[in-house]
């Protein structure tokens, strides 16, 4: 699994899967992420999704959701009440 993932990180385009998004949509990612680079991809799909917020943690990593669970789920939900 760890190896195919990396097809997924590296070759895989969701360009369109991201422009077929049409709802409200939070991109979380940290700055310091050294498994999926922030420029190549959160910033890349906040430009393609309509109506996208990008939350970005300053010094995060991979992996927020366990890493920083309780600032995680506190954006989560703040942007789920709007």
């Amino acid at each position: 699994g760890q190896y195919d993932c990396i097809r997924e990180f590296s070759e895989v385009d969701y360009t369109g899967d991201l422009k077929a998004i049409k709802v409200p949509t939070l991109i979380v990612h940290g700055d310091d992420d050294q498994i999926v680079p922030i420029k190549a991809s959160a910033h890349r799909a906040a430009e393609i999704v309509d109506d996208a917020t990008l939350k970005i943690y300053e010094g995060g990593g991979h992996g927020l959701a366990q890493l920083q669970a309780e600032e995680f789920n506190n954006d989560v939900l703040a942007f789920i009440r709007g």
